[in-house]
Parts: C-alpha cells; sequence; structure tokens
C-alpha cells in the first residue's frame, strides 16, 4: 500500500462511530509516524487496541443496572481468559442474547407480581417470547407507557 493508501485506510478506522479511546490513539500516533508505522497499526496496533476498548466495553456492561446474571456470567467468564477475538464476537452477537435471557426472566418476574394491571400483564405475555430488542424496549420504556 502506497502511503496515502495506508492514510486513507487509517482515517477510515478513525470515522468509524464505534472506534473507542485505545483505536483513536493509537491510529493518531500511527498517522504521526512512518509509513511503517502506518503499517504496524493496520497490522496489529489495530486489533490490540481494539481488544484494549471491548475490554473497557465489557466492564462498562458488567456495571450496567440492568445486566443480569446471564450477563454477568458471560462476562466473567470472558475475562477469566481473555482474547481479542471471543471479546469482539461476545460483543457482536452474545451480548445481545444474554441480555435478553436476562430481560425474559425480569419479564416472568413482572407476570410473577399477582398485583399488577390486566394490561401490564397483556403487554408482558405479548412481549415475553419476543426478539431481544421488544424485550429490551418493553423493560426500558414500554412497561411504563402502559395504561394501569
Amino acid at each position: 500500500m502506497s502511503e496515502e493508501e495506508l492514510r486513507a485506510a487509517i482515517a477510515a478506522v478513525l470515522a468509524d462511530p464505534d472506534s473507542g479511546r485505545g483505536v483513536e490513539r493509537e491510529a493518531n500516533e500511527a498517522l504521526g509516524g512512518t509509513v511503517e508505522d502506518m503499517r504496524e497499526f493496520l497490522k496489529t496496533g489495530y486489533r490490540l487496541a481494539q481488544f484494549e476498548d471491548d475490554k473497557v466495553a465489557v466492564v462498562t456492561i458488567l456495571g450496567k443496572p440492568y445486566a443480569g446474571r446471564r450477563v454477568t456470567q458471560e462476562i466473567n467468564a470472558l475475562l477469566d481468559a481473555p482474547t481479542p477475538e471471543k471479546l469482539r464476537t461476545w460483543l457482536e452477537t452474545g451480548y445481545r442474547l444474554a441480555q435478553a435471557e436476562d430481560d425474559r426472566v425480569a419479564v416472568a418476574r413482572i407476570l410473577a407480581d399477582p398485583t399488577i394491571s390486566a394490561a401490564l400483564r397483556a403487554a408482558a405475555e405479548d412481549v415475553i417470547d419476543g426478539t431481544p430488542e421488544e424485550l429490551r424496549y418493553f423493560l426500558a420504556t414500554g412497561q411504563y407507557e402502559v395504561d394501569k
């Protein structure tokens, strides 16, 4: 790759809204360095910086009030033997599924409450078999929009 192509590739990394502080720091350092520094960033530096950002992301998730038992178990297992690939895969697919399991349990707890309104019960019954996104929305917002 030419110097211009290297700069363009790194600029694309920086333009990604999902690039965290570690990636931004390392990308900017590479851009301020030599052509070899830019090649090294694209070859291995980007992966390692993303790994740093991913570790921050999972610890942040762990601190969220709605991180339930399944999310916590999976994060703890990941942090026992983290690899860049495992963390990235979990953030891209595993987190959504683990959170959905925790959310389904939370909806089941709502349904177990005999004092809830008929409208809330109907809404919870409708969503309990829904998608992960529907479950998350219901718990964060939808349950409060139901006429009681």
